[in-house]
């Protein structure tokens, strides 16, 4: 909702703070203080064209700031992040300057920003319906958005269904079309898949035997190094048959320890310590004995066959074959081959996979049409309802003549159905149909367009009666520019009770100069100019009580005498009814 306007050098705008209400809220003032200033001045900050023109004279540059609160899950609040902008709590700053050579700027959430994200952003919280302004019958997708809108729990659930099979459609047509460009890069990669899961089933590598067989190489390349040092290291602990007969002058370790055990074994009786150290010479008897016998298996064990060696280089050499190509280790190389293989199987059931895409896109395409012919259906249907609704409502805008119709047209099936919707009006009787803003002058577009926003706020209708039943409103703020321009008496009250049915569930503003409208306002500002002869100022006053009267009566005849006054509480009086009764009925109070 807006809750804050401020304006500074904008027009006969010197410096003006416009503070809003839920509800309706009308701006009322003497032609040329500046009433369409104020929507000029909201139009900046939603990302409407700006011109130096603007810039008050004398002044460098025009700025203006509105303050925005967001419900939390309003989708401006992503927006807003994602132009860098912050809010305060539940509350959003915007704000746009114009210079007097044209330059402008625009700053969300404190931060600067392209002009184009504040109309993003504008079309997310207000629409103004101005007279050279009704961007919402402008654009093609907000006549299908108000007529889907409008249409009910009915048409809703067609769209839904209708999405969910386009969905499907577009994917299944996307993984045929992805199928069919890649079938021969798929023959390719079977072939080479094949080609090397065959290499793999020819070499036919064990888990780890890379590393089994490097260590193997290794082993016997140093054959005749290794037996010579484990000899050695044999002979040093467990000696020779020589030395074991005494007759060799290197005494080995074995021989060494039974000397010391035989030394020690005579002296124990005296000392017990000396069988503590008896029996430790006992257990490394006991462990040399074991090394010297472990040496003496791998000497036995010691393989120096020059074929084996021989063999070992062969299986290596595929191996490193193998993890040249596929992967870094043998282990790595029987995973690839693993995927490899699944992949294959994959690839090679991709025929079949296209002719069940064909099957599928072929029997998503019969869903589609049904879904598409039950859409149109409804929208048909809602159409009808709506354009008698509208109708209804332009009768009582001094609209009689015109008649206005919602074309529903056939199309290629896109995401929101297979039909072109186009909201169409002739002006007078026996004219021509044609979109209703080519057909429509500045006021009656305004006109049509309250019409619209009332109908097409209906949660649903009440078919005894073919009256719209209000109900929540797609925006939060509805902006009306001179909606009453060209009419007056009865007609401008009617109007004043539309709109005061449409603020039941949305903010109101309007820009209006009949008394008819004014007197339906839940807030009535007043825009005042004062000339001191050089400078044009003008200030946003919030009418109350007998200031409020007064404005009344000035707006019906220029007079304050008691008859005017008595006038305008008369007035009051009959639009507090009519507004009264116009929201019970959606909108629809006859004039």
């Amino acid at each position: 909702m807006l809750q804050e306007i401020r304006i500074r050098n904008l027009g006969v705008i010197d410096d003006a703070v416009v503070r809003l209400h839920p509800g309706l809220t009308v701006l009322t003032g003497e032609t040329g203080a500046g009433k369409t200033m104020v929507v000029n001045g909201l139009g900046l900050i939603l990302g409407a064209r700006a011109d130096s023109g603007m810039v008050r004279a004398g002044a460098t540059q025009a700025a203006v700031e509105g303050l925005v609160g967001l419900e939390p899950e309003h989708p401006a609040r992503a927006r807003v992040a994602d132009a860098g902008g912050e809010l305060d709590g539940d509350d959003l700053v915007l704000a746009r300057t114009v210079t007097s050579e044209g330059r402008s700027r625009a700053f969300v959430g404190g931060r600067s920003a392209p002009v184009g994200v504040l109309g993003e952003l504008g079309e997310l919280l207000v629409a103004v319906h101005g007279q050279a302004d009704q961007w919402r019958l402008r654009r093609s997708d907000q006549h299908r958005a108000l007529l889907d809108g409008y249409g009910g729990a009915a048409l809703e659930g067609a769209l839904t269904a209708y999405r969910a099979v386009f969905d499907a459609l577009a994917h299944a047509e996307a993984e045929r079309a992805a199928l069919q460009l890649a079938d021969r890069d798929r023959a390719r990669e079977v072939d080479m898949l094949q080609a090397a899961l065959e290499h793999l089933e020819r070499v036919d590598p064990q888990p780890g035997e890379d590393i089994a067989l490097r260590a193997e190489a290794e082993r016997l390349g140093h054959a005749e190094g290794l037996r010579y040092a484990v000899s050695a290291a044999h002979a040093a602990l467990a000696g020779s048959d020589s030395d074991l007969g005494g007759d060799s002058a290197e005494v080995s370790a074995l021989a060494a320890f039974a000397s010391a055990r035989s030394a020690l074994a005579a002296q124990t009786q005296h000392d017990p310590r000396l069988g503590e150290f008896e029996t430790r010479l006992r257990e490394a008897t006991y462990a040399v004995s074991d090394l010297a016998s472990d040496l003496a298996g791998y000497l036995a064990d010691l393989d120096a066959d020059p074929s084996r060696l021989e063999w070992v280089h062969q299986r290596r050499a595929e191996l490193d074959g193998l993890t040249r190509r596929y992967a870094d280790t043998i282990d790595e190389v029987l995973a690839w081959g693993e995927n490899a293989s699944r992949r294959l199987v994959t690839l090679m059931s991709a025929d079949e996979r296209l002719a069940e895409l064909e099957s599928q896109v072929a029997a998503l395409n019969a869903q589609l049409g049904t879904a598409a012919t039950l859409l149109t259906t409804r929208r048909r249907e809602a159409a009808d309802r709506f354009a008698v609704a509208v109708q209804t409502e332009l009768r009582e805008l001094s609209m009689g003549a015109a008649r206005l119709s919602i074309a529903v047209t056939p199309r290629e099936p896109a995401s929101h159905g297979a039909d072109d919707i186009e909201i169409q009006l002739a002006a007078n009787s026996g004219a021509e149909g044609r979109s209703v803003v080519k057909a429509a002058s500045g006021g009656e577009l305004s006109r049509v367009m309250l019409a619209i926003e009332v109908v097409s706020g209906a949660r649903g209708i009440d078919n005894s009666a073919g009256l719209a039943v209000m109900g929540a409103t797609p925006l939060p703020t509805f902006v009306f520019d001179e909606v009453d321009a060209g009419v007056g008496g009865v007609a401008a009250l009617a109007i004043g009770a539309r709109l005061a049915a449409l603020a039941a569930h949305a903010q109101v503003v309007v820009v209006t100069h009949l008394a008819q409208v004014a007197a339906y306002a839940d807030s009535h500002l007043v825009v005042r100019k004062a000339d001191d002869g050089t400078v044009t100022a003008s200030s946003v006053i919030e009418l109350t009580g007998a200031e409020r009267l007064h404005e009344l009566a000035r707006m019906m005849g220029g007079e304050s005498s008691a008859a005017g006054l008595e006038h305008a509480r008369e007035l009051l009086a009959e639009a507090t009814r009519r507004a009264a009764r116009s929201r019970s009925t959606g909108g629809s109070e006859p004039a």
